[in-house]
C-alpha cells in the first residue's frame, strides 16, 4: 500500500489522530465506531511500535515524518495505512509536533485476569492510585529493567496505556504484564490465595526497614506503593502483612513514588 499524502485534514482515515485524548482514545470502539473493541492507544517513536507488535498488539494506522516512513513500511508492512505530509500540519491535527519521528494508533488488547497474572510471579508491583502517567510510566521501566513479573494497578490508578505513560516507560508499558485489580477486601484474598505477602511502602511508626525486609524476603511478595501526595490509603496499609519503609537521611522523609518504586525493587530482586 503506497504512503498517503496528508493535505489536508479533512481525510475521515486520520480521526484516530486528530487531537483525541487518552481518554477518547480509551473509549474509541464503544459508540459504533470503526476503532478497536476495546478503544485505542498511542504508541510513539520506532522504538515503542516495535515493542508494541512484538507483544502481539495491532496496528489500525501509522502517522509519520520524512525519514521514519521508511522504518514505519518496515515495521507494519503494506497491510497499514502510513500517513506523511509537513511537520507543520501533521502537528496541527495531532495538537504536538511529532519530535520522535512517528506515532500509530493500536488497538488496545484484552488485559488478563488478576489470577492468571499472578499464577506464574514471584515478584509484583501494586499501584495504588497514582495519577501522574510519567510516575506510572517510570515505575514500569523500572519494573522491565530492574526485574519483577507483573503490575497491578488499582481503579483510581492512572491507565498505563495513556501515551506520557508508554513513552516514559520507553514501551515497556507495553511489554511487563499487567492489569487492573478491584478494591483491597477482594484484591488481598486474591493475593493471600496465590501465596503473596503483601509488603506496603510506607512512612508508619511500626514500619521495618527495606534492608531488614529484604534480608529475609518471603518467597512471593507483593509491594504496594501509593500516590504522590497522600501515599498509600488506610485500606492498603491495613491489607499489608509488613509495612516497609527506605532509610532516610539528611532529614528527607520520602522519595518520589518511581524513585522509591527502583530502589525497592532493587533491594527485593532476586
Amino acid at each position: 500500500m503506497p504512503v498517503i499524502r496528508v493535505s489536508s485534514l479533512d481525510d475521515p482515515r486520520l480521526s484516530d489522530f486528530a487531537h483525541r485524548t487518552d481518554v477518547a482514545l480509551k473509549k474509541a470502539g464503544h459508540n459504533g465506531d470503526a476503532s478497536g473493541e476495546l478503544g485505542l492507544y498511542i504508541a510513539e517513536s520506532a522504538i515503542v511500535l516495535e515493542r508494541a507488535l512484538r507483544a502481539g498488539h495491532r496496528p489500525r494506522a501509522v502517522l509519520a515524518l520524512g525519514t521514519s516512513v521508511e522504518e514505519a513500511q518496515s515495521l507494519v508492512g503494506p497491510d497499514v495505512d502510513i500517513f506523511s505530509g509537513p511537520g507543520e500540519l501533521l502537528a496541527e491535527l495531532t495538537g504536538y509536533a511529532l519530535h520522535r519521528g512517528l506515532i500509530a494508533s493500536m488497538e488496545r488488547p484484552r488485559l488478563p485476569s488478576v489470577t492468571e497474572l499472578l499464577a506464574d510471579a514471584r515478584r509484583v508491583v501494586i499501584i495504588e492510585n497514582v495519577v501522574d502517567p510519567t510516575n506510572v510510566g517510570a515505575i514500569f521501566r523500572s519494573v522491565a529493567a530492574i526485574g519483577a513479573d507483573a503490575v497491578l494497578v488499582t481503579p483510581r490508578c492512572s491507565d498505563p496505556f495513556y501515551r506520557r505513560a508508554i513513552r516514559v516507560s520507553m514501551g515497556s508499558v507495553l511489554q511487563v504484564p499487567w492489569t487492573r485489580v478491584g478494591e483491597w477486601a477482594s484484591a488481598r484474598e486474591l493475593l493471600r490465595a496465590s501465596g503473596f505477602h503483601i509488603a506496603a511502602l510506607a512512612l508508619t511508626d511500626d514500619a521495618v526497614s527495606l534492608r531488614s525486609f529484604a534480608a529475609d524476603a518471603p518467597e512471593r511478595v507483593a509491594l504496594v506503593l501509593g500516590t504522590e501526595g497522600e501515599g498509600l490509603t488506610p485500606e492498603a496499609i491495613a491489607a499489608a502483612d509488613t509495612v516497609v519503609q527506605v532509610p532516610m537521611r539528611h532529614g528527607i522523609d520520602s522519595l518520589n513514588v518511581a524513585a522509591a518504586a527502583a530502589v525497592a525493587m532493587y533491594a527485593l530482586a532476586e
